[in-house]
């Protein structure tokens, strides 16, 4: 599982072998079942989890019992509700698996123990942070500039592990579409490559 993490953290910053031995000790591993809840809205966000193997999804569900889908996480990305991990109240996202997965938690105090330890982790969480703002500013931008068929083709085109692994009612809250709508948008494109 730490091979996973080592190498996305050394996408972005360095490592040395004593670095990793530290970073070690303030993880602690989790494997969930598929449909096992990580957090469930309304409970105190405890942790950090980082995706070794597997695929989650961060929900929240709305008064007349919708689901509206936030994120994705597969290998390599960082699941939360940062807003409960950070501020202590209580979640608004439920996270759960998609499929079967193995994670590596952190809790609040040992992130801030893990940065203080290990200084280049506070640079690496930086510009993880830049990059989730960016990546929420696009997709803000896309789900008002574009058509719902142009939304869906920018998602296949930028994250085309979506399309192949994540169920089509779940990729359609992840739009803000209804499934069907989503089902025809597919037909059409389907009917439009074949001609």
């Amino acid at each position: 599982m730490f091979e996973v993490l080592f190498n996305h953290i050394e996408e972005k910053v360095a490592l040395s072998d004593s670095d990793k031995e530290v970073i070690k000790t303030f993880f602690v591993p989790r494997k969930l079942r598929k449909r096992q809840y990580l957090l469930q809205e309304g409970d105190l966000c405890k942790n950090m989890a980082f995706v070794a193997k597997g695929l989650l999804r961060t929900y929240n569900i709305d008064d007349k019992g919708n689901e509206h889908m936030s994120v994705f996480g597969w290998e390599g990305w960082w699941l939360s509700d940062f807003n409960s991990f950070l501020t202590g109240h209580p979640a608004v996202f439920n996270i759960d698996a998609i499929e079967n997965s193995e994670l590596l938690l952190i809790s609040r105090s040992d992130y801030e123990s893990l940065t203080l330890a290990v200084p280049i982790m506070d640079r690496y969480f930086r510009i993880l942070y830049q990059n989730s703002i960016v990546t929420k500013e696009r997709r803000l931008m896309n789900s008002i500039t574009y058509t719902a068929e142009e939304q869906y083709l920018r998602l296949a085109q930028a994250q085309p592990q979506i399309i192949k692994r994540v169920p089509q009612n779940l990729i359609a809250s992840y739009l803000g579409l209804a499934p069907e709508t989503l089902s025809r948008i597919k037909k059409n494109l389907a009917l439009r490559n074949n001609n």
